[in-house]
């Protein structure tokens, strides 16, 4: 799988801002652990591409990053925490590059890509350790100025305190107008404080400022004179503040206003006849540049809205793919173009918001991961299921070949069946093997079959002369007179039934008609010379019951035996009536079988009838 494939290109991604602190997340995070995030400032790290000495940070190597990394916490610039966090995202794309390549290189040598570690990078470790120190120092930092902010706000608040209680004292304010200018410049001297408290002591100092010199009966010549220069200074502001109107960075320019908004504060009071209408002229001017940057952040929020509709748009197509649709590996190359597409158009599309941006990316980016790393097991599973068809069918072959040393014709035509249609049901082989394969297997198969063939022609000729011998023994039952002696008429065909069983198979179109015709006359003679046999039977038995006329307990033992005789029959008789409720007359052999069973039925019927007619001799007898 190729960089391209597996995730977007650093190169190409180094102008999508917020996208790259998405990065943080790949294989191996550099500088931050697995469970931090990138620092906040990271986005805005990306938003243009960093420079150092002249060179960009894309176009230095591992070891060039990390001397200026080494410089940097070597000089203990605290400030330089925006090009800390573009080394740290230039070192990330060059080390997630040279861990694919090993990827690569790994899978290519036919490893399972679960198995991958990477190779541990010393320069990576270095830059690891100089990005704590570099942090250590700057949380350092932040701390200590948080505590001067903090520091600041508290003495202004003292001093503003101090002016109150001048204020308040109205009848000895005059007294006090030297400690309170003393005050104010000392209160103006102070400057940054906390945000959360800049509003707040502002406004208290310019409060008391306005009533101090509204309550101050000093000389009008001095406070005209301070007003006046007050007036100017404020004056200079809005010149300056409607000129920033014509900025064409907006955001520069806001930035530029709010500094201009920290001087109006320090600069005391005007009279009171221009005092408000001095204030809203500055704050009419001010009004536009804050308009001007709204209209612009509402224009950039609209386009981040459209871009995130489009990269959610594109992330469900990715998420929607389903792969276990994809069984080939044309399938999988024509899935994997439209991702390619859907990358490529990724990259036209601008930025989302903030707090959604390095989501939609991650959210994309693991779609199209989950997608080429399932597309990277098809083909490790397909080049082993075609080894592993390979050695299936291999087995097949020396199986087929086996069967041309066994002499059973039949039985290896019936195998080497089994085995064409096992050999269809088995997948597709490597295809440097595939031709040499077939053609091993086919050999034996056409061999067994040109075995069978000739088989089959001698069987057709042992066939038919069976199927002239059998003609023949039918000749000879028809032959056999009716009026022939009951025993020697059933010998005959008894005879000639042995002959017909000893005779082999005919032409199996033949079959049925000449077996029809063979018990046709053979049920005929049976039921002739059984029935002569069975009068004669009676005439026998007649006599007997003669013989044992006067002896009763004779008489009722060989009553008793032909009772005993009966109820088996009849026995028998039940079982054939059950099994021909079960019996399947589909198939031609079952029909025959059929007609097998209803024969013997009519044989057990007819001894049923003679054993109930003797019982009946006897009982006649006994009367």
């Amino acid at each position: 799988m190729t960089d391209s494939e597996k995730i977007l290109p650093a190169e190409e991604n180094s102008n999508l801002n917020a996208e790259a602190a998405a990065t943080a997340t790949a294989t191996v995070t550099l500088s931050v652990s697995e469970s931090q995030q990138p620092a906040p400032e990271a986005a805005d790290a990306r938003r243009d591409d960093v420079e150092i000495e002249g060179k960009s940070l894309h176009d230095m190597s591992k070891e060039e990053l990390t001397e200026e990394l080494r410089r940097i916490v070597g000089e203990k610039n605290v400030n330089a925490h925006k090009e800390v966090v573009a080394i740290r995202q230039a070192l990330f794309a060059i080390r997630q590059r040279e861990i694919n390549d090993e990827l690569n290189d790994w899978v290519a040598d036919g490893k399972a890509p679960e198995e991958f570690a990477s190779t541990p990078d010393p320069v990576e470790n270095e830059a690891k350790e100089l990005m704590a120190t570099f942090r250590e120092l700057r949380a350092a930092y932040l701390e200590a100025e948080e505590k001067r902010l903090e520091e600041n706000l508290r003495r202004k608040r003292e001093l503003v305190g101090e002016m109150e209680k001048i204020v308040e004292d109205a009848d000895s304010v005059n007294q006090h107008f030297a400690r309170f200018q003393e005050l104010q410049k000392e209160f103006r001297d102070i400057k940054d404080v906390t945000p959360s408290g800049e509003a707040e002591i502002w406004k208290r100092f310019q409060a008391v400022g306005e009533q101090f010199y509204d309550t101050l009966k000093i000389n009008k010549e001095l406070r005209d004179l301070d007003f006046k220069k007050n007036l100017e200074a404020k004056r200079r502001l809005i010149e300056q503040a409607i000129a920033l109107q014509d900025e064409p960075k907006i955001v520069e320019a806001l930035a530029k206003l709010r500094i201009l908004h920290e001087e109006w504060r320090a600069i005391g009071p005007v009279s009171k006849d221009v005092r408000n209408e001095i204030w809203e002229e500055f704050r009419e001017a001010s009004t536009v540049i804050h308009r001007k940057h709204q209209e612009y952040f509402d224009r950039r929020k609209e386009e981040e809205k459209r871009n995130e509709e489009a990269k959610t748009a594109l992330c469900e197509k990715v998420e929607g793919i389903d792969t276990s649709s994809l069984t080939s590996y044309s399938a999988w190359d024509a899935m994997a173009d439209k991702v390619k597409a859907w990358q490529a158009e990724w990259r036209t599309l601008g930025f989302v918001s903030r707090k959604n941006n390095a989501d939609i990316y991650q959210r994309f980016r693991n779609a199209c991961d989950a997608f080429f790393d399932a597309k990277s097991k098809f083909m490790i599973e397909v080049r082993a299921g075609l080894q592993a068809n390979y050695d299936k069918k291999l087995a097949l072959c020396q199986k087929a070949e086996a069967l041309l040393a066994s002499d059973d014709t039949r039985g290896s035509l019936d195998e080497v069946i089994r085995l064409q249609a096992e050999w269809k049901s088995i997948g597709p082989v490597p295809r440097k093997l595939s031709d040499a394969v077939w053609e091993r297997f086919t050999a034996a198969c056409r061999e067994i079959f040109n075995r069978r063939r000739k088989a089959s022609n001698q069987r057709h000729n042992e066939e038919n002369a069976n199927l002239e011998a059998k003609r023949d023994i039918i000749a000879k039952l028809k032959e056999i007179p009716h009026d022939a002696d009951p025993r020697e008429g059933l010998k005959m065909v008894k005879e000639l039934q042995v002959k017909w069983s000893e005779t082999g198979h005919v032409p199996f179109k033949q079959k049925d008609r000449l077996q029809n015709q063979y018990r046709e006359v053979c049920d005929t003679l049976y039921g002739i010379f059984r029935a002569g046999r069975d009068q004669e039977r009676r005439q026998n038995f007649e006599g007997q019951l003669d013989s044992l006329k006067g002896d009763s307990r004779k008489l009722r033992s060989e009553r008793d035996r032909l009772a005993r005789v009966l109820e088996v029959k009849r026995q028998e008789l039940k079982t054939y009536d059950n099994n021909l409720g079960f019996f399947n007359i589909k198939s031609a052999s079952g029909n025959s079988m059929l007609k097998e069973i209803e024969r013997k039925r009519s044989r057990i019927e007819a001894d049923i009838k003679d054993l109930t007619a003797k019982i009946a001799m006897i009982d006649a007898s006994e009367a």
